[in-house]
């Protein structure tokens, strides 16, 4: 994957003209028992049995973001998959009130909704939408996206990290909406990183690097489909061209994804665009950490960074080349 020169996103003007495209195949919806053929491995942890881990892989940085490795990876839209530039929202019978109210957990920070609450819950299996899943760790329960045939990119924060470079389990399910899985779940055998990110709080230099990504058990994406990468240039600050989305705590208590576009990211001044934190104010609450932020160029979609962290005055995301940088090294050593 060679180095390429980066333009420019499309704007939202742009995405909004274009048509949405039918699938030239037809769909095989398979259930989740169908979809995977055998359970994950398992390990006996005092007396209780758990998925098996995985191992964690650290991967160098990189020095100078336009002199080394590939600016992009590639994505995949299946033939057999709708493309919608706008999700089918949740049916009105499936609409439920907020699962919490935010009002009465004030130590979350209230500003980290700006103005009117953007967030739409969707429930679609048409591409992009059906690349974002629902992670769930030891840990608890995040975002994430489908990068590659098997490989996931999500948040740092939300992995385990245990000594001897292992992590505790790592469940993804794509378009998972109130216990369904159409594609079924996969869980995580590898997970390569840059940085390892140690929750609740999160400070300038993991902010920085809060991203990771984990190889599957199986090919999930060969289903579902995959989102390209692109390395994040501060020649695209204050855009209001991204896309995000998640599985937030507030709205849905995890259990259904939310998405909001029109979104502008501004990247940290004082550090390159290989590595970088980026500042918005995008409608975000815990769960919706490690959903993509993703932009369109020909139309097709490109994840730029992950949502990391929030705060009273902004919200946060990572990425960079290096985000790009190990997307390529994780899908060329385990394709």
């Amino acid at each position: 994957m060679l180095a390429t020169k980066i333009e420019n996103p499309m704007t939202l003007e742009e995405v909004k003209k274009l048509p949405p495209v039918k699938a030239t195949q037809q769909e095989n919806f398979l259930n989740a028992d169908q979809q995977s053929s055998k359970g994950p491995e398992m390990e006996v942890i005092d007396g209780l049995s758990y998925p098996k881990g995985t191992e964690a892989v650290g991967v160098a940085y990189l020095a100078k973001a336009a002199d080394e490795g590939a600016t992009e990876t590639d994505h995949f839209y299946p033939p057999f998959s709708d493309l919608d530039y706008t999700p089918r929202l949740e049916p009105k019978k499936f609409r439920r009130p907020k699962f919490i109210d935010r009002d009465s957990i004030p130590s979350i920070g209230l500003k980290t909704i700006f103005g009117t609450d953007d967030r739409k819950v969707f429930y679609s299996t048409a591409y992009p939408w059906r690349c974002v899943g629902r992670v769930e760790t030891p840990l608890g329960t995040g975002s994430g996206v489908m990068i590659g045939p098997r490989h996931v990119l999500t948040c740092s924060h939300i992995i385990d990290w245990q000594p001897n470079n292992t992590t505790g389990w790592f469940k993804f399910t794509p378009m998972y909406y109130n216990g369904s899985a159409p594609y079924g779940a996969a869980f995580g055998i590898k997970t390569y990183y840059k940085y390892k990110v140690n929750g609740p709080t999160i400070d300038g230099t993991e902010a920085q690097y809060d991203y990771t990504v984990v190889v599957l058990d199986r090919p999930i994406g060969n289903s579902t489909g995959w989102m390209g990468s692109k390395s994040y240039t501060d020649s695209w600050d204050g855009s209001a061209v991204w896309t995000h989305a998640g599985y937030p705590f507030d709205l849905t208590g995890t259990q259904r994804p939310t998405y909001q576009t029109g979104i502008a990211l501004d990247g940290d001044f004082w550090t390159t665009d290989d590595h970088e934190s980026m500042t918005h104010q995008a409608d975000v609450y815990p769960g919706q950490s490690g959903g993509p932020f993703w932009g369109y160029w020909g139309g097709q979609p490109f994840a730029v960074a992950t949502q990391s962290a929030q705060n009273a005055s902004n919200n946060t995301a990572s990425g960079g080349a290096n985000l790009v940088d190990l997307v390529n090294r994780a899908r060329t050593e385990f394709p």
